[in-house]
């Protein structure tokens, strides 16, 4: 039997989420329920869950990037599986669903999510330091 493809254990992850929080689609709507999901989760996911957690929602987190942004799904430039979006942004779901499950509403999915046209209009800095 052929092992499945990594881009597709992504999707099926997302997918897989999706049918758990019943929304429709990945989109901002999608986001927002994912975030009071993540809320809701905080106080009773154990330590020994919080990575299986972390990657199933961070794979839907990360759909709805690539569904409601035009991102794709990529390696970035520290090995991590995250998504790209227009060859100039990389974003790592994971990580923000781990800042929200860890700290709460101030590292809410949603303003992360609706503040991506900001960061996608914005200049890419490049650093021209050595740290």
């Amino acid at each position: 039997m052929p092992t499945e493809s990594p881009l597709a254990s992504l999707r099926a992850a997302a997918e897989a989420v999706r049918q758990q929080l019943q929304v429709n689609a990945f989109d901002a709507a999608a986001v927002q329920r994912l975030s009071e999901f993540i809320e809701e989760q905080r106080p009773i996911v154990k330590d020994s869950e919080k990575q299986g957690v972390v990657m199933a929602l961070g794979c839907f987190l990360g759909q709805c990037l690539v569904d409601t942004y035009g991102g794709t799904w990529a390696q970035g430039p520290d090995k991590t599986t995250g998504v790209g979006i227009n060859r100039a942004h990389f974003f790592n779901p994971f990580f923000r669903v781990s800042e929200q499950l860890a700290k709460g509403e101030a590292e809410s999915v949603v303003k992360f999510f609706a503040g991506i046209p900001d960061r996608l209009t914005a200049t890419p800095v490049r650093k021209t330091w050595i740290s």
